[in-house]
C-alpha cells in the first residue's frame, strides 16, 4: 500500500474512533481528534521509518511502538503532554474499528480460512488459553509485587 493511502486510511479510522470514543465514552470529539492526531502522528512515524532501506526487514508495528514508547517516556521532553492528552482514548474505542477491518479481512480470505478447517480450533484454544493464564500470571506476580494483594 503506497504511504499517501495509508496517511488517508489512519485519518479515516481516526475520525471513526473518535465518534466511539465521544459516544460510548462522553469524551469531547475535539479532544479525542487531538488525541486520536497525536497516535495517527506517531503511526506515520513508524511507517516512514519501516520504510528506510535498512530497516525494511522488521514490521512496521515494531516501529510504531519503539516510536510510541520513546514519545511517552521522560527522555522525551513533551512526554507529559502527550500522555495527558492521549489518555483521553479508550482502548475499547481504539480496538473497535481494529477488530472490525480484522473480521472484513477474514471475511474476504473465506477460501483460506476454510482450507484450514479444524485445525484452528486446537491452535485456537492453545493460544487464547495460553493468553490468558499468562496474562493472570503476569498480574498475579504484579499486584502481589505492588502489595495490592
Amino acid at each position: 500500500m503506497k504511504i499517501l493511502e495509508t496517511i488517508f486510511l489512519l485519518v479515516l479510522v481516526a475520525i471513526i474512533m473518535a465518534a466511539g470514543n465521544t459516544v460510548g465514552y462522553k469524551v469531547d470529539f475535539i479532544i479525542s481528534l487531538q488525541a486520536l492526531g497525536i497516535l495517527v502522528v506517531i503511526s506515520i512515524v513508524g511507517l516512514l521509518i519501516s520504510k528506510i532501506p535498512g530497516l525494511k526487514k522488521l514490521p512496521v508495528i515494531l516501529w510504531v511502538s519503539v516510536v510510541a514508547a520513546v514519545a511517552s517516556s521522560p527522555i522525551f521532553p513533551y512526554h507529559e503532554i502527550i500522555v495527558s492528552i492521549t489518555d483521553q482514548v479508550s482502548l475499547l474505542a481504539v480496538c473497535t474499528p481494529v477488530l472490525a477491518y480484522a473480521g472484513l479481512a477474514i471475511g474476504k480470505d473465506l477460501a483460506l480460512f476454510k482450507s484450514i478447517s479444524w485445525r484452528i480450533i486446537p491452535v485456537s484454544l492453545a493460544v487464547f488459553s495460553g493468553t490468558f493464564i499468562f496474562a493472570a500470571l503476569i498480574a498475579q506476580i504484579t499486584l502481589h509485587w505492588e502489595g495490592v494483594i
